[in-house]
């Protein structure tokens, strides 16, 4: 209708332009012409004011009819053509993720808005898996402490158990296990939904690699690891524009993720560098490795390469997943390498310098 509308308007201007000015000029050029009788001007305006009409109002109406035949084919046509993303977008609204839309044929623009649903469909069918996993995987994190707790607290108050000692402080284990894993899905949700703060000063790289292996020295002392830290003299005065408490949080993930993989007596090691305007930080450790196939996954958010090992020790499966996110919040990249189990895992970190350092 909107279309027929704009028909008929352009077909009223024309009509009024030609009416209005048609005449006029046809009477300049007669007066032009010198030796005519007034009758015959006035009869030859006459004639050519009605031929103008007739022929106009007959190529009006040709040119409406054609126009609003034409128009209805296109408005057909593409009624036709945007049916499948009609019936696409109610199987998705129905959570239908695997509806596509074929190609439409009816140009860039409509191949264009094809492609964009397409990929919306996949990328919502992909959310939806990976929450769906989400939630799977933190029912099944959960239960176990918290079945542990309640098998506890019934055996004390039937009189089986103690609260002695040992006895509470497993259960304070187990109550922080709890605390870490919702501190890590909380920062996980942060991470997603882009609300991750930075409050990013000039800090020196070294500081923030010392800091972190003092934290994790104690516990490599505990298990009998040999911690081996390694700055290159480069990297002394190196600066990075970063928040020293994120980033110290991704070497401290990284840190327990060598010492919990690493068997007594095994070694891990800090290696700092620079490369040109970055700094690299390596991680790396002699214990369990990682089989080739589940390189690809190490980052994935609660994706374990040996669940029920992991499980034992207390890891909550996103600690990666958030190094990944916050090391790509200061413009870093952190990739891991490993020749295969038991041959260990490498972690690198590639971290900007800052600027006012770079030359």
């Amino acid at each position: 209708m909107a279309i027929v509308v704009v028909v008929f308007v352009g077909a009223a201007t024309a009509w009024v332009v030609a009416a209005g000015v048609g005449p006029a000029i046809f009477h300049a050029h007669m007066a032009r012409a010198g030796a005519v009788s007034p009758e015959v001007t006035v009869h030859a305006e006459r004639a050519f004011r009605t031929a103008s009409a007739l022929s106009l109002a007959l190529a009006l109406a040709a040119a409406t009819l054609t126009s609003v035949v034409v128009s209805i084919f296109l408005t057909r046509r593409i009624t036709l053509s945007l049916s499948p993303v009609i019936a696409a977008a109610r199987r998705v609204a129905r959570r239908d993720y695997t509806a596509r839309v074929p190609p439409v044929g009816m140009g860039a623009e409509f191949d264009e808005l094809a492609d964009a649903f397409n990929s919306m469909a996949t990328d919502l069918g992909r959310i939806e898996a990976t929450r769906t996993q989400m939630l799977g995987d933190l029912a099944h994190e959960m239960r176990t402490p918290i079945a542990t707790l309640g098998a506890y607290l019934q055996a004390i108050a039937e009189g089986v158990e103690h609260a002695d000692p040992p006895t509470l402080g497993m259960l304070r284990d187990q109550v922080g296990r709890l605390l870490r894993l919702s501190e890590d899905v909380a920062l996980v949700t942060t991470v997603d939904e882009g609300r991750l703060t930075m409050r990013r000063t000039p800090t020196a790289i070294t500081k923030i690699v010392t800091d972190a292996a003092a934290q994790a020295a104690t516990r490599c002392a505990e298990r009998g690891i040999d911690l081996d830290v390694r700055m290159a003299p480069i990297t002394s005065g190196v600066m990075v524009d970063a928040d020293a408490d994120r980033l110290g949080q991704v070497l401290t993930n990284l840190l327990d993720n060598a010492v919990r993989h690493t068997l007594s007596g095994g070694a891990v090691r800090v290696m700092v560098d620079r490369v040109g305007a970055r700094v690299r930080i390596v991680v790396a450790d002699d214990g369990q490795g990682i089989p080739s196939e589940h390189l690809a996954h190490v980052f994935d958010r609660f994706y374990r390469v040996d669940s029920a090992r992991d499980r034992a020790h207390g890891g909550s499966g996103v600690g990666l997943s958030i190094a990944r996110a916050i090391t790509e919040a200061h413009g870093g990249t952190i990739t891991v390498h490993s020749d295969g189990p038991g041959r260990g895992a490498a972690f690198t970190i590639m971290l900007p310098v800052a600027a006012s350092v770079r030359g």
